[in-house]
């Protein structure tokens, strides 16, 4: 299989300058085999090293598919079920606003339907059963009951992690890295910070600071318990031997059929995208796209599957909030011979009255940080993320769009008609005042 991918190479510098991204590394494989690898730009801005396809960059929320498959592996020996209670596991869970544990499933865990919305992120809690009483505590409005609501919560994925420690007598990274990182040969793919040091060819992680112009460096986290959901730090070609347990049954320890649950769709997040087990699908051009994004300070990821064509893409950065989704469905579009800036959707235009659109004005934020206003510039509705303004459209009564993306940000009304939470950043945030 031979592309062109000079003007993917010309897309991605181009999307590198106008982003602020300091580095890029793309794989892709088609039935198994790399057909394209490359870095682009800098892994140390300072010492202007370059990165390459063996650059190792953190891989933030891709980690949770890794974790996903090792709780579908456990199902297969009959080890658990993913409709078996949390509670079966973990019996002294106790979350405030859960009347009844016993409807909390594994398997709303992993789609992350619990109700439970964003809550304060606490790294510094480091064995899985002391999160338990961090939770006990909580002070918080349930979004709704098990299966209602889609609202990412690494707080109660990284639950997972605690019933794989309790199922098999192990830590829960070493119970990865055995399972995954060994058995597949990742051999540049790590949990540990320390490791990491000692490996040559790692990122610095960079936030771009729009207010300096200037790129700030940042440490590695050390995460905690949330390494369950994304403390793995690897490289676009290692990202593509462990594609391969999707795609090839011959190449996974895991049966196809029990592995492809990760991407049966489980909850309709957005018009055309799908959440399932830690991965996404949407519908695209007579096949389906199934991928994951990730981000962290320094980190924007995205990696994912076409099943019916057997073909794999990585895509990391080392900057925060790097459009790493972007450059993926470019590379996908290349292979499929699409226009590279093809979006996997566009919404409709909806004439929405001045009544109408008054609605929507107010701050929607959530404990853990998330934070969207929506405000009135004249007539056109804008978005305010993190300072900067972003020109919003509507798509129908419910949905506004934002332009320059046309990323749709749904909205949750109550039987009042007006909005109580909007969906943004893949977390539910509620509307905290009015305009």
């Amino acid at each position: 299989m031979s592309h062109n991918w000079l003007d993917f190479e010309i897309y991605v510098n181009d999307l590198m300058i106008q982003k602020h991204i300091p580095g890029v590394a793309v794989a892709v494989s088609s039935k198994g085999k790399v057909i394209y690898q490359k870095g682009f730009g800098y892994r140390d801005l300072h010492k202007k090293l370059p990165v390459t396809p063996e650059t190792i960059f953190g891989i933030a929320s891709v980690t949770k598919s890794f974790t996903a498959a090792a709780i579908m592996e456990l199902q297969q020996e009959g080890r658990l079920s993913v409709d078996d209670p949390v509670v079966e596991y973990i019996p002294e869970l106790r979350i405030p606003g859960f009347d009844k544990m016993n409807e909390m499933n594994i398997h709303h865990l992993l789609s992350h339907t619990t109700g439970l919305p964003p809550i304060k992120r606490r790294e510094e809690i480091n064995r899985l059963e002391d999160h338990l009483e961090y939770m006990s505590r909580l002070s918080v409005e349930i979004l709704g009951k098990p299966g209602e609501y889609f609202s990412y919560s690494n707080d109660a994925f990284l639950l997972l992690g605690l019933i794989i420690e309790r199922l098999t007598g192990r830590l829960f990274r070493r119970y990865i890295t055995t399972r995954f990182l060994d058995r597949l040969d990742m051999v540049r793919s790590t949990f540990s910070i320390e490791e990491l040091m000692k490996f040559e060819n790692v990122t610095v992680p960079y936030t771009f600071n729009k207010m300096n112009d200037h790129y700030e460096s940042h440490k590695w986290p050390s995460l905690g318990n949330y390494e369950v959901g994304g403390g793995i730090r690897s490289n676009v070609l290692d990202l593509l031997k462990y594609g391969q347990i999707y795609l090839n049954e011959k190449n996974s320890p895991i049966k196809h059929d029990v592995l492809s649950r990760m991407w049966t769709p489980a909850y309709q997040i957005l018009p055309q995208t799908f959440y399932g087990y830690a991965l996404m699908m949407t519908p695209y051009q007579g096949v389906t796209l199934v991928e994951h994004s990730g981000g962290q300070p320094g980190v924007s990821s995205n990696f994912g599957f076409i099943p019916e064509k057997e073909l794999a893409v990585a895509v990391l950065t080392n900057a925060s909030g790097a459009p790493a989704g972007d450059i993926w469905l470019a590379a996908v579009n290349n292979v499929l011979g699409l226009p590279l800036e093809q979006k996997a959707g566009v919404e409709p235009d909806y004439g929405m009255s001045e009544l109408e659109s008054e609605k929507f004005i107010g701050i929607y934020e959530s404990d853990e940080g998330g934070r969207l206003e929506i405000k009135k510039n004249g007539n056109e509705l804008t978005a305010w993320i993190e300072e900067e303004s972003f020109k919003l459209r509507a798509a129908d009564e419910r949905t506004l769009v934002i332009k320059e993306s046309e990323w749709p940000i749904p909205f949750y009304f109550d039987e009042r008609n007006m909005p109580w939470a909007v969906f943004f950043g893949m977390r539910m945030l509620r509307k905290t005042n009015g305009k």
